[in-house]
């Protein structure tokens, strides 16, 4: 039996916002996706029963066709977000002032919770684009909606990231994977359905409510011991080659490049090799935010999940022979 509230979920199309969308129509809300192209989101319709899922366009840069999303709506969910400029889309325009827009509209049109997912490494210090607009974001959502809840995810892994998928599918063809600034960085992958769990625990919490989550999993790792990791899991023998930051850098800046051109994604991006600079895991800023523990929620291994759709990567895919070589000793 479906329940009376709608929720309203922008970026609803995304990695992290299909599982969000799955979630709540799990637990029986009605649910409207926001999104710029419904055209290419109908997928999501048969996440739960007939007429439980509506799609509804919207452009964070045009504030009626947000105030359409969210009216007679009881929650949001903002999951909108970029790793890179491109297309007429910015960190600014998305991540500051589209999170404004949502958080305002909202407000106005009475909607009585928001939840805005943010990330680990938002800071309006950091000397990357991206941390300083995702915490630009969250400070005019706090400006905007009282009782705002924002999430902070580490890097989310799940059968669709952009992440582990990325590397595996490189080492396929690549002789050695890259150890930006040495593979040092620290990180703490957490799973893409407890951060769904997270967010909807979030929007019916009154004590979640204006409240900062920090969400990692249960476990930390460097760089380089995530490399190893996918190469270990997809059975392949490549180097691992340390390329400093001044090195990564001028990579990013071929990626920007490139990027420029039809449906080429970038590898990598100055900014990108910024945000490396510093750990991405809970804590990292001593400001004591709560985690998925406080919302009651057991967080997934990477080890767990991971090898499930890694698999296909391997030589011969889920029929690839269980004996194999141990991954070659890679270089410091």
């Amino acid at each position: 039996m479906l329940r009376d509230e709608m929720i309203t979920v922008f970026g609803g199309s995304g990695f992290i916002g299909r599982y969000v969308v799955r979630e709540l129509a799990r637990q029986g809300y009605r649910v409207r996706v926001a999104t710029r192209r419904p055209n290419l989101a109908y997928e999501l319709k048969p996440m739960g029963v007939p007429g439980q899922i509506q799609l509804a366009q919207a452009n964070l840069r045009n504030k009626a066709s947000v105030a359409r999303a969210v009216e007679g709506a009881s929650g949001v969910v903002n999951l909108v977000g970029i790793l890179y400029e491109s297309g007429g889309q910015t960190f600014s325009g998305l991540q500051e002032r589209g999170a404004r827009t949502v958080a305002e509209t909202a407000s106005e049109a009475g909607v009585k919770t928001l939840v805005h997912i943010s990330a680990i490494g938002a800071d309006p210090d950091s000397p990357s684009q991206y941390g300083q607009t995702k915490a630009r974001g969250e400070r005019a959502v706090r400006e905007a909606f009282d009782g705002a809840t924002v999430l902070r995810p580490s890097i989310v892994f799940g059968a669709e990231d952009a992440f582990f998928n990325k590397f595996a599918d490189m080492a396929r063809f690549a002789p050695a994977l890259p150890l930006i600034g040495g593979g040092k960085t620290r990180f703490q992958p957490v799973f893409v359905g407890d951060v769904a769990e997270a967010a909807v625990k979030a929007l019916f919490d009154p004590a979640a409510a204006g409240r900062t989550y920090e969400l990692g999993g249960p476990s930390v790792y460097t760089f380089k011991q995530l490399m190893e990791f996918i190469l270990r899991t997809i059975r392949r023998r490549r180097l691992l080659l340390p390329v400093p930051f001044p090195a990564a850098g001028a990579l990013g800046l071929l990626g920007e490049i490139a990027g420029k051109l039809p449906f080429v994604q970038p590898f990598l991006t100055r900014d990108q090799v910024e945000l490396l600079k510093s750990d991405n895991v809970v804590g990292a800023t001593d400001e004591g935010h709560p985690t998925l523990a406080d919302l009651g929620i057991d967080a997934e291994t990477i080890e767990s999940v991971v090898p499930s759709y890694l698999i296909r990567y391997r030589k011969g895919g889920q029929f690839a022979d269980k004996d194999y070589e141990t991954v070659r000793e890679t270089r410091a």
